[in-house]
């Protein structure tokens, strides 16, 4: 599976990750924050209560000393530099003492009215330094005592580092709480993709059946959303075939329809003899092989972007082979594969028409050795180009004659049997499928015809 920026896999991973990965970031803010003002509200609340509390426990004797003895209900304000205490200071004239909780080992300084203010309710909240070095919230009110209007401060203090710490506590069992909660969702996340992306790679391996030529459509069922183009690509498939087959019945009738006539004008020309016999032998003769050489092309050209043929070339050259080594039992004729498979995009039918013709005129040639050798192109593998050499040990040609020999009916040597159209069909076919053919001269002595296909996976 191709997994990169343009993979349709890695793109909905990544934009479920990238979601997943921001709505736990939102989560998270959001539950802190509420959790760290739901804190601070009964950190305050609970201080708000103490300080009622101590309000109650404290009275005034008639010579004007403070007395009581306090009880919040809380071990922390009995436990020395704890962070949390208590005092009570008198303000007004006529009012003397004080009183303190015993957590509260030396006197821990006020802010001014001037620079921390009373409310309404002569009320004021601020934060200092406690004994111990800790961050302490301190509650304070000023409150009248008895009816001579003697008025003493109070103050209860809590210890807010003991606050922080629980808020820093709670964040971070959060954090890893949602963390692996994250993680085993984007896992199940990307395990779910990958299942439901599934079927597309089987309509992938059925493609590569039909390339290959061992399926003509692509089978199996598909879930709803990939089965119409399932449907479709079938469609595309059975209307391919249709094209090709019905330029390969109008090439069939045209030859049919052209084969009668030339013949009749052949059988004319060699009847009537003299020049003029010649002349129509000639003309008739041009036409049956430009007839042939463009219902050729036509034929290549109505299957070479076809998606269904794919031809394995080792199996066919080791037929060919085994078919010209009976035929030429005198002619030693070697064969040369590369371990990976070469498969060629096009019909069998034309690379075996291809191979014959090359191997035929080796065979003719040769004075008693025939190679034949297939291989991938080097540095072009990524292009899809392989290669076929098939070289003998004749006479060769020479390099100004090499573009004589492709033309068609053109023959070197007119005291060897054929046609001399071999090579020019072997040419019109490399041409329409987009190769090259090069004939150079071999290392056994004679002619080496270089042919380069395209290659198919």
């Amino acid at each position: 599976m191709t997994f990169g920026p343009r993979s349709l896999t890695f793109r909905v991973i990544a934009f479920s990750t990238i979601w997943a990965v921001v709505a736990l970031i939102v989560i998270y803010t959001v539950i802190t924050t509420l959790y760290r003002q739901t804190s601070e509200r009964g950190f305050e609340s609970l201080l708000s209560a103490h300080l009622f509390n101590l309000i109650g426990s404290v009275g005034v004797s008639e010579p004007g000393v403070l007395t009581g003895g306090p009880d919040l209900g809380d071990l922390r304000f009995s436990e020395p530099n704890s962070g949390w205490y208590w005092s009570v200071e008198s303000v007004s004239q006529g009012l003397s003492g004080g009183l303190r909780s015993p957590s509260m080992t030396e006197p821990i300084p006020s802010p001014s009215a001037s620079e921390v203010p009373f409310n309404s309710s002569f009320q004021r909240n601020y934060r200092t330094q406690g004994i111990a070095g800790e961050e302490i919230e301190v509650m304070e009110s000023e409150f009248v005592l008895d009816a001579k209007n003697r008025i003493a401060r109070f103050r209860v203090m809590g210890n807010r580092s003991e606050l922080e710490n629980e808020i820093g506590i709670f964040d971070r069992r959060l954090f890893f709480y949602l963390s692996l909660f994250g993680f085993g969702m984007i896992a199940i996340n990307a395990i779910a993709i990958l299942l439901g992306l599934r079927p597309l790679n089987r309509v992938r391996a059925a493609l590569a059946l039909v390339r290959e030529g061992t399926a003509q459509r692509l089978d199996g069922r598909f879930p709803a959303e990939i089965e119409p183009l399932a449907n479709e690509t079938n469609a595309l498939i059975e209307n391919n075939k249709r094209i090709v087959e019905r330029s390969r019945t109008q090439v069939g009738n045209l030859a049919h329809s052209l084969k009668t006539p030339l013949a009749v004008l052949l059988n004319e020309g060699r009847t009537l003899g003299g020049s003029r016999g010649k002349l129509i032998i000639d003309q008739a003769s041009a036409m049956q092989g430009q007839v042939e050489h463009y219902l050729q092309r036509a034929r290549v050209a109505a299957q070479r972007d076809s998606v269904v043929y794919r031809t394995p070339v080792g199996p066919v050259l080791q037929r060919m082979v085994r078919v010209m080594t009976k035929l030429n039992p005198d002619t030693e004729l070697s064969l040369l594969l590369p371990s990976e498979d070469i498969v060629f995009g096009g019909e069998r039918g034309d690379l075996e028409e291809l191979v014959g013709n090359l191997l035929e005129n080796a065979m003719k040639w040769a004075k008693g050795k025939v190679r034949i050798s297939a291989a991938l192109v080097p540095h072009q593998a990524s292009t899809g180009l392989f290669s076929l050499a098939i070289e003998d040990d004749g006479p060769g040609i020479p390099e100004a004659k090499a573009r004589e020999a492709l033309k068609r009916g053109r023959r070197l040597d007119e005291t060897k049997p054929g046609t001399g159209l071999g090579l020019a069909i072997v040419a019109d076919l490399v041409n329409e499928y987009g190769g090259n053919l090069m004939l150079e001269r071999s290392a056994l002595g004679g002619l080496k015809a270089v042919v380069q296909l395209r290659s198919v996976q």
